[in-house]
């Protein structure tokens, strides 16, 4: 007698009216902790493999169920190695401990976001390794809705992560051109059905493609952009909440007063909010009308691995609260404050009561002086 899983391997390999070849594929089922129903009461986390000529591909078996957001974009598999100090050049350095966790721009922000309580979903691309395996062993042990893309043979993104004595950190990256999420990749009802869509930009077709649904269903987009990759302009056109790096703004307007490159970025992209991250000083941002200095929280630094990467998840978590911005911006900065205070990625991630605990008690750096902008 034929299991389950055989007559449903037989079902999703039957050729569809119109179609050619064979289609080979298998099934996973990924077993969330907290077994939230869909639209049709099954796990969201099921997921169909398989059904492309080039590669696995997961594919949703029911109807998509909406979330409170989605990320599409990077993951990766960190290794942190913490020293004294950064080595000299030519010379021989000894460690005493080395962690391996999971990390990633927006792979991280999703995670956090799960763990204060919002639903999410991730887009993305991984290998069939052990880096792979330990990401999807994340996702299905927090509750995240991963639909992955998994690339047989190909290496999953890893980062050496050197981290100082004071906390900062260098970031020596390997990535596999066979695991860049491509557009056709994606399934648009794992878009738009969500309240907030985040991506990073560094697969950027793939991102514009994302952005661009969710923009034209009303669905608001939050960017973390460090890079003025090509094809950068057109996603920007298709996001809500452009929050980037310091450098990023004078780099892609030429403009070198920071303030006056907001303003241009959120007049010629019409974004709702353009905004940078300052490291200890906090972050900067423009909405139209007036702008925003709010300055970080001193805390004792352990790691800035990931500190980017949880502030954009704050300002998700504000948004969807509906909070006015200047206190989204504040919860981002506590909880970019609070995860610099224990290695890895997201090993500072604290419960929203923590946050607004640190909000209320922690002093702030001194606020800087930036140069007025030119109206």
């Amino acid at each position: 007698m034929l299991d389950i899983a055989t007559l449903l391997f037989r079902k999703l390999n039957e050729p569809s009216p119109g179609t050619t070849g064979q289609l080979v594929g298998c099934l996973i089922f990924c077993k969330c902790p907290a077994m939230r129903s869909g639209a049709h009461g099954l796990p969201p986390s099921i997921n169909r493999v398989g059904a492309r000529q080039e590669g696995n591909y997961n594919e949703v078996m029911t109807a998509v169920p909406t979330v409170d957001l989605v990320g599409v974009g990077l993951n990766a598999t960190d290794t942190l190695i913490p020293l004294a100090s950064y080595p000299d050049r030519g010379s021989k350095t000894e460690y005493r401990a080395v962690s391996i966790m999971p990390g990633g721009q927006t792979a991280s922000a999703v995670l956090a976001c799960q763990s204060w309580g919002l639903n999410t979903r991730y887009v993305g691309r991984l290998g069939d390794d052990d880096a792979g395996r330990l990401h999807r062993r994340e996702f299905e042990r927090t509750g995240v809705d991963a639909r992955i893309v998994e690339v047989p043979g190909a290496a999953s993104p890893q980062s050496l992560i050197i981290v100082d004595a004071g906390g900062e950190r260098t970031v020596l990256c390997r990535r596999d051109d066979r695991l860049l999420l491509q557009p056709e990749d994606l399934d648009r009802e794992w878009i738009v059905n969500a309240r907030a869509v985040h991506v990073d930009g560094y697969e950027t077709a793939a991102a514009t493609k994302a952005a661009s649904w969710a923009h034209a269903a009303g669905v608001p987009v939050v960017a973390d952009l460090d890079e003025t990759y090509r094809g950068v302009e057109e996603l920007l056109a298709n996001v809500d909440y452009a929050i980037v790096s310091r450098d990023f703004p004078s780099r892609l307007t030429h403009e070198r007063n920071l303030e006056s490159a907001l303003r241009r970025m959120h007049k010629r992209y019409g974004c709702r909010v353009t905004a940078a991250t300052l490291g200890q000083d906090g972050v900067l941002a423009w909405d139209g009308r007036r702008s925003y200095l709010q300055s970080a929280f001193r805390v004792p630094v352990v790691d800035t691995t990931g500190a980017g990467d949880i502030f954009h998840a704050g300002f998700i978590y504000g948004l969807l609260k509906e909070w006015p911005l200047e206190r989204q911006l504040d919860f981002a900065c506590a909880a970019a404050a609070l995860n610099c205070t224990a290695s890895g990625a997201r090993g500072g991630i604290r419960t929203v009561a923590d946050v607004e605990s640190l909000i209320e008690s922690t002093p702030r750096y001194d606020t800087i002086c930036l140069a007025p902008a030119a109206d």
